[in-house]
């Protein structure tokens, strides 16, 4: 692990508010991993020995419904963690993960947190951050997909791709746009129809390059309530 990999741990709730020393205890000795783009991380319903920090690439957490359906939990990336909560809720992985691109991963190791916790219990405090921040996440989630329009949360979705809140600029989609419309709690098809309707924003779509002309104009477009958003 280099520098930068570890400015990246360190940045995350669950790692930025232990003691140094304490944290590289936990993730100095661990091997990074890298993974190929479709590789399964772990499965629903396996014992959940480890958690992770993702230091490149996104991965995505889900179930698998009783008709065999698949529902998406959440799409991380880099400077994320996540299934440290799996540690602790029964032994068990609750979801299925999968790297859905090339992705490199610190892997820490479950058994020895609970370890360090019980000698040292302030370190469920950063226990509870890291909980905080995930739950404050699917709350901001939730209230997307409820008081956004579907092109609001697809113009959301590319404001926090993009590498400044103003200007124009070009970027990659990270995943399959099928991915990205449940992220976003829509069709595929409705994806589709909202990356029309951003066209007259200055938004432009080959394949998965997007074009922004203004991002600060995606920015108040978001912004805007669901009924002032015909006036853009």
């Amino acid at each position: 692990m280099d520098s930068r990999d570890w400015q990246i741990v360190r940045s995350t709730p669950l790692f930025g508010t232990m003691p140094q020393d304490v944290a590289l205890s936990l993730i100095g000795s661990q091997p990074v991993r890298s993974y190929e783009k479709g590789t399964t991380l772990f499965q629903q319903g396996e014992p959940a020995s480890s958690f992770f920090v993702i230091l490149d690439g996104w991965v995505k957490l889900f179930r698998i419904t009783p008709d065999g359906n698949e529902a998406v939990v959440g799409v991380f990336r880099r400077g994320e963690s996540f299934a440290e909560a799996a540690i602790f809720l029964g032994g068990r992985y609750p979801v299925s993960a999968e790297a859905v691109t090339s992705t490199r991963l610190a892997r820490i190791d479950g058994e020895l947190l609970r370890r360090r916790i019980r000698e040292q219990p302030d370190l469920a405090l950063a226990m509870l951050a890291s909980s905080s921040h995930h739950l404050k996440s699917l709350v901001e989630q939730i209230e997307q997909i409820k008081l956004l329009t579907a092109q609001q949360r697809l113009a959301d979705f590319l404001v926090n791709l993009a590498p400044a809140n103003e200007g124009s600029c070009v970027i990659e989609l990270p995943y399959e746009k099928a991915l990205i419309a449940s992220r976003l709690g829509m069709k595929p098809e409705s994806l589709s129809r909202a990356l029309a309707k951003l066209r007259p924003l200055g938004v432009s779509v080959d394949r998965e390059t997007v074009s922004i002309v203004d991002v600060d104009l995606l920015v108040r477009f978001v912004e805007a309530s669901p009924r002032d958003d015909e006036g853009f």
